[in-house]
Formats: structure tokens, C-alpha cells, sequence
């Protein structure tokens, strides 16, 4: 299969400006990962703004659970991301067929699973985390519809990965227009005009995410390349599967845990009130959107190292990780600053209540500088991740944001200050400590890097 058939999306990064490959790669995937975060930012603008803060708090209260279940398979099609980006670039098509039909069989059955676990967990998990009686309805609700079509956002994100692995990120740009602009109009319709309150925006979310993976399936069963998807040759290939998962089960038990730990922390956070908790889902909107850009990078990284590593160019690779740093760094810094500048009125837009406001706004202008630490750990843990190691990167972020953290949070809520200020700075300090690991490995292991072998 030639991969000139396909020149118009399918992206060689083995040759050209390293530069110019890492940003065209990443704009697109930048604008579609701001649509997708729209899925749940509109959500809670809607309930905040037309339901009640009740509302309001039981559509923030979820994001861990869904983050949870979500991270895993997020880590999953990392693997298939990164399997099918190194045959990609060393021209190897017939693996990169075989990769493509492991990937989306296995994300059907992982589907089916999903459903079931989020079905059944979500109560119990609601409990665990101290969630307020009067947001238990409101969020147990939110979860039950979520968890019924969850196949549709598993699908559309293998389906993503698989076309950016070939350094295609215009494609699931388009498509996450088309869905955030769908979810936006179904939530105003449920809620303003059904009064369906929070079960009509979760009914939105799933009916836009079932779209958007209509349309990832539809070009990849069109697609003239060799990730087009044909159903007869769906099949589970051993190998292909070992290699994924070695790749994207490291991924996935990191991303999954350190949602988890999120549930402890959310906890903490809880103890101190409706409007806190209000507050702390607020921040968690503008949270998303900080770290879109060096999560946008680290992607770019990922499969700009798969490539060049496939091809057997380990300094190209090693010279695009660092360039995706200094990018990185120079988008979150421009970003920052009008999100402390503008913090009570970014707040306010989710939920004008004074209390509220105070409390986002705290939160907001403290954690905003230090999101220059994350720069760090997510480009070189995507960088890593290219180069088929996972397994280093999930206990760096597992050391950090899960251990070190709930160390952090017992310590310092039991022995020195339980108030909020020090509450909410285990995250900065866990990014601080995985950064230093990360980039210490890295440094570590980049000059062995020197090329792959398939």
C-alpha cells in the first residue's frame, strides 16, 4: 500500500521541518480537543446557569468517575496510537492494517465492558467520595445515562488515534466541531425547552459523542491507506495486541489510577462545603482547557517520535521532543496570563454565586503559574511513550500523583493546615516532583534512543 494514496491527510514526519510538522499536527488537535472539552463545559454552564447549583455540582462531581474509566481506554488507544505510528514510519503497511482491526475489535469488547462496570460502579464510587445527599440523585443520574452510550466516545477515540498515528489530526478536528456544536444545541433543547435538567445534557453528550463516532467509522472505512477499516478482516492478532498492550496498559493503569486518586482528593475538597465544591468544579473547566496545549504537544511528540524511531532516526526524534517542549512552554505561559488576570469573571461565567467566585478565583490564580511544571512531564512522558516506554512514565505519574499525593493531603490536613490554599497545592506539588523524575530518565535514556527495532 502506497502511502502517497492519501498524501492529502497522511502526514510523513521522517523528512521536512521538525517545527513545521509539530505545529501542524497540533493546531488541529488543539481546536479539537478544546470542542471536545465543550462537551462537559457546556453541560455545566447549562445546569449552573438554567438548573440549580445542586445541578451544577452533580455534573462536576461525575469528571472523576468518567476520567477514571475514560483514562484507562484513553491509555489503550495511546498503545494502538504509538504501534501503528512506528510501522507507519517504517513502511511496514501490512502491520499497520493488522494493527488497525486489533485496535477497533478490541475497543468494541472493552465497550460492552464499560458499560457494564460504569453502570454498576457509579453509585458505590458517588459514596466513596463523600458526595453531598442533595447532588446523589442529580449525579447518579448524570452517570446512568453517561455509562449507556460510552461506546460511541470509545469508538471516536480509537478511531482519532488510529488517524493521527498516521499524522492525520485535521480529520477528528472536523469531526469534534460537528459533535460540540450538536451537544451544545441538544443541551439548550433538553433543558430550556423539555426541562430535562441534568439528564437531558447527559443525553446530549452521548447522542454528539455517538456522532462523532459515526464519522471517524465512516473514513476509516473509506479510507484509501493502509488504516482503512474493512469488517471481514476484524480480527485479534496475537502480536499486535502484545505490543499495544506493553505500550498502552502502562498508559492505561496510570491514567485510570491517577483519576482515581482524584476521587481521594476530590473528597478533601468536599469537606468544605457546597460552595467549595461549586468553586473546585469551576476550576476543573478552566483546569481542562490549561492543559490543552501541552497535552496537544505531548500527542505531537508522540507520534512525531514513533515515526522518526521507526525510521531509525533517534536524533531527529530527540531534537523534535525538545523543540515540542519550548512550544509548550511558550502556549501555556501566553495562556496563563489572562486566566489569573480574568479568574472571578471565568468563574462567574459557570456560576455567579459570590461564594463561588471566591472560592474559583483562589484556586485559579494560585495553581495558573505552575502549570508551566506539567509542560515538562507531558512532553517527555509523550515523547517517551513514542518510543514504545510507557512503563516509566506510568510510575513517575503514579509516584507523584497518586502516592506522593494522598501523602500530602494526609500530612498536611492532619498535622499543619487543613484549609483549602494548602489542599489544593498537592497538585502543583505532584507536578513539581514528576517533572524532576521525568526529565532526569529522559535525559537518562535519550542518547541509548538511537533507534527501533519492529
Amino acid at each position: 500500500m502506497n502511502r502517497t494514496s492519501s498524501r492529502r491527510y497522511d502526514v510523513d514526519m521522517t523528512t521536512g521541518s521538525i517545527t513545521r510538522h509539530l505545529i501542524l499536527f497540533a493546531l488541529p488537535l488543539l481546536a479539537g480537543n478544546v470542542f471536545q472539552q465543550l462537551y462537559n463545559m457546556v453541560d455545566t454552564w447549562v445546569v449552573g446557569n438554567y438548573v440549580s447549583n445542586e445541578a451544577f455540582s452533580a455534573v462536576g462531581s461525575v469528571a472523576p468517575i468518567v476520567n477514571m474509566l475514560i483514562g484507562f481506554f484513553m491509555g489503550l488507544s495511546s498503545g494502538a496510537g504509538v504501534v501503528i505510528s512506528q510501522y507507519y514510519g517504517a513502511q511496514r503497511y501490512d502491520k499497520v492494517s493488522q494493527a488497525v482491526h486489533t485496535a477497533v475489535l478490541v475497543t468494541l469488547i472493552v465497550g460492552v465492558a464499560f458499560t457494564g462496570i460504569g453502570l454498576a460502579l457509579a453509585p458505590i464510587l458517588l459514596r466513596f467520595m463523600n458526595t453531598p445527599p442533595e447532588v446523589m440523585p442529580e449525579s447518579t443520574a448524570y452517570l446512568s445515562i453517561y455509562f449507556s452510550g460510552i461506546m460511541g466516545l470509545l469508538i471516536y477515540n480509537m478511531g482519532a488515534a488510529i488517524l493521527r498515528a498516521v499524522g492525520d489530526s485535521r480529520r477528528p478536528f472536523h469531526f469534534l466541531i460537528v459533535s460540540a456544536g450538536l451537544n451544545t444545541v441538544l443541551d439548550l433543547f433538553f433543558v430550556l425547552r423539555l426541562h430535562m435538567g441534568v439528564r437531558g445534557v447527559a443525553l446530549a453528550t452521548i447522542i454528539a459523542q455517538g456522532v462523532s463516532a459515526l464519522l471517524v467509522l465512516f473514513v476509516l472505512l473509506r479510507y484509501d491507506s493502509c488504516i482503512r477499516l474493512k469488517p471481514r478482516k476484524l480480527a485479534i492478532h496475537v502480536d499486535l495486541l502484545q505490543r499495544i498492550l506493553k505500550v498502552g496498559l502502562p498508559a492505561a493503569l496510570q491514567m485510570a489510577v491517577t483519576a482515581f486518586s482524584n476521587i481521594f482528593v476530590t473528597g478533601y475538597i468536599y469537606h468544605f462545603g457546597a460552595d467549595c465544591m461549586s468553586g473546585w468544579t469551576a476550576y476543573t473547566k478552566i483546569d481542562q482547557i490549561m492543559f490543552l496545549p501541552m497535552q496537544s504537544l505531548a500527542l505531537s511528540a508522540t507520534t512525531f517520535v514513533g515515526q522518526n524511531l521507526g525510521a531509525g532516526n533517534g536524533p531527529r526524534a530527540h531534537s523534535g521532543t525538545r523543540r515540542a517542549l519550548l512550544l509548550s512552554l511558550a502556549m501555556t505561559a501566553v495562556l496563563m496570563v489572562p486566566v489569573m488576570v480574568f479568574a472571578p469573571q471565568l468563574t462567574a461565567f459557570f456560576n455567579a454565586k459570590a461564594e463561588v467566585v471566591s472560592y474559583g478565583t483562589l484556586m485559579l490564580r494560585w495553581i495558573s503559574p505552575l502549570y508551566l511544571l506539567c509542560c515538562i512531564n507531558q512532553v517527555y512522558s509523550g515523547a517517551l511513550r513514542g518510543a514504545g516506554d510507557s512503563r516509566a512514565p506510568m510510575v513517575f505519574m503514579l509516584s507523584s500523583f497518586v502516592v506522593f499525593r494522598q501523602i500530602y493531603l494526609f500530612v498536611m490536613s492532619h498535622y499543619i493546615s487543613n484549609t483549602v490554599l494548602p489542599i489544593i497545592m498537592s497538585y502543583p506539588a505532584g507536578w513539581l516532583l514528576c517533572s524532576a523524575m521525568t526529565l532526569l530518565y529522559y535525559r537518562h535514556v535519550a542518547s541509548k534512543r538511537q533507534s527501533l527495532k519492529l
